[in-house]
């Protein structure tokens, strides 16, 4: 084994967190940081094209392509979790839809007992990152990391989807990130000048000029290692090569939410019968690490239309070319902007207390069978779209475990979808609020065919049962470090530390106490700049005191 140098930081991780923490922990200079990332450069261009990610769905080159265990809700089936495996992490491939999450959704943080946690405490940390850019391509100030309008460059069928929400009574807002989150409208993007800005470009990236902030790619991390309690360093593996690397203040482990919890049990922390049973040697038992996944379950439903959208000019080979050259020479049109391109978040009725059901309308249909595993960038040969629907806030909770001792073998995932009575309840009532939208005036005029299975005319036993049979992740997987007052039930305190352990902290999706109402990416972001200042604070009081007694 190769001892290597020592740092005050070492985060493993180069993703949404670890992007942002690579950022604050580095930027006075004082201290030397080590990012660990096992993915590598993010230098492609279907990553930065945003569309491509279409192409990056299943590329193994930056993409650890997961998969569940077969789950008895879904007919049995492996929900495929595409998670990045790349710098940016999952920022360098998603469809990079930027939505804070609902006000409600961090109050119920709070509430569960994570002081410092409620909308009003967070808020300050989303502003400061974001920099808003106008439908005009203005930004302002603020952040570096670009939340575009990018209404322009959209395709015009979604008025249709507009004029039907107004008549079922819908509200319309003009940002899901402004005071009114709740309603339809034009989902913002992460795009700068019409190229994906992934956390690596706003965060990292900049960073990566300074001599104190140290990256290495291609580094697996195979275990964090301790003395006693205490986290003192990393082992990580990189051109068959095992190398050491040690900490002097924290390890901090932004690998995400399938990724940290899978690190933590691989160096000890974890359930003890589970470590045992793969013979690693226990450090701490805590049930909790890798308990209460969460994920998000959606389904499309797909319709001929009457009028030309996104695949008129995707299909067709001169389409594509003329697309992509209006790209490379403008960074404009459809190949500049995500197909997820309206959307909502709504009540599926009236008595419904807060929107409990997120909307997505998409000017195209790219698969008739969203099981198949082609490239998302084929559209199919007639105008079509896509209509969508996920629950907001799911209850039901899975776990993730490692199933080997190798820190190469991919982790158990069992999320355990459909499992709480409530979560079916939600799924009848999207599918239910769907058929009402489709059977508006809007959207009867647009549609030329319903595409099998049909919603339409589906009871609630049938929206159930197609359900199961169709529906997919949306790759929104949260909970598995959970943050709590109590560690009985958790995995790291308020300020990310692990309970019953020192200098060791986790810093991203994993720690969210439940999942937020929509997309993931947005809040992660925020919760590292939130430990940012957390961390800086906590070790200047460590500072401080070791200057008053030298």
């Amino acid at each position: 084994m190769e001892v290597a140098q020592e740092f005050d930081y070492i985060i493993v991780g180069s993703g949404s967190a670890g992007s942002v923490l690579a950022e604050r922990l580095s930027a006075d200079g004082r201290n030397r940081v080590l990012v660990l990332e096992a993915g590598g450069s993010d230098r492609r261009f279907f990553i930065k094209m945003p569309i491509g990610y279409g192409r990056t769905f299943y590329d193994e080159r930056v993409n650890w392509k997961y998969e569940t265990e077969p789950e008895l809700a879904i007919d049995a089936r492996r929900s495929y979790w595409p998670r990045g495996r790349v710098l940016g992490g999952s920022s360098s491939i998603n469809a990079m839809v930027y939505c804070r999450g609902l006000p409600a959704d961090f109050d119920a943080w709070k509430n569960m007992g994570n002081v410092g946690w409620g909308w009003e405490d967070v808020l300050p940390y989303f502003q400061r990152s974001e920099c808003q850019v106008d439908a005009q391509g203005n930004a302002g100030p603020g952040g570096p990391l670009y939340v575009s309008d990018v209404t322009s460059q959209l395709h015009p069928l979604r008025r249709h989807f507009f004029a039907a929400a107004k008549e079922m009574g819908l509200p319309y807002t003009q940002d899901f990130n402004g005071p009114h989150p709740e309603g339809v409208g034009v989902y913002r993007i992460n795009t700068r000048k019409g190229m994906r800005c992934s956390a690596a470009d706003a965060f990292l990236r900049p960073a990566m000029q300074r001599p104190n902030l140290h990256l290495e790619t291609r580094a697996l991390v195979r275990r964090v290692l301790f003395q006693g309690r205490r986290a003192v360093g990393i082992e990580f593996e990189k051109d068959a090569r095992i190398v050491s690397v040690r900490a002097r203040r924290e390890v901090i482990l932004s690998a995400g939410a399938v990724n940290s919890p899978q690190l933590l049990q691989l160096s000890g922390v974890g359930p003890a019968q589970l470590l045992r049973q793969h013979g690693i040697d226990l450090v701490l038992d805590n049930e909790a690490v890798g308990g209460q996944l969460q994920d998000h379950l959606g389904i499309n439903y797909y319709y001929q239309c009457t009028e030309p959208t996104l695949n008129n000019q995707l299909y067709p080979l001169h389409g594509k070319l003329l697309a992509g050259l209006r790209y490379v020479l403008t960074r404009k049109g459809p190949l500049s902007v995500s197909v997820n391109q309206s959307g909502g978040f709504v009540r599926s009725s009236a008595g419904m207390s807060a929107p409990d059901t997120q909307l997505y309308f998409n000017p195209v249909t790219y698969s008739t069978a969203p099981e198949g595993k082609r490239p998302l960038m084929n559209p199919d040969p007639f105008p079509g779209f896509i209509i969508s629907f996920q629950p907001c806030r799911p209850l039901s909770r899975g776990r993730i475990d490692i199933c080997s001792a190798d820190p190469k073998v991919a982790p158990t995932i069992r999320p355990n979808y459909l499992s709480v009575q409530a979560d079916v309840d939600a799924v009848i009532a999207g599918g239910r609020l769907v058929q009402q939208m489709m059977r508006t005036r809007a959207l009867q005029g647009l549609v030329k065919e319903a595409i099998a299975p049909v919603l339409d005319s589906m009871s609630d036993a049938q929206i159930l049962s197609d359900f199961r049979q169709r529906c997919g992740s949306v790759f929104h997987p949260v909970g598995t470090c959970g943050m709590g007052p109590d560690p009985e039930h958790s995995v790291v305190d308020l300020r990310l530390r692990v309970h019953g352990l020192e200098a060791l902290r986790v810093v991203d999706a994993s720690i969210f106490p439940s999942i937020t109402s929509g997309n993931t990416n947005a809040p992660t972001i925020m919760v590292a700049q939130k430990a940012a200042d957390m961390i800086l604070a906590d070790n200047e009081k460590v500072r401080r005191h070791a200057d008053q007694t030298a």
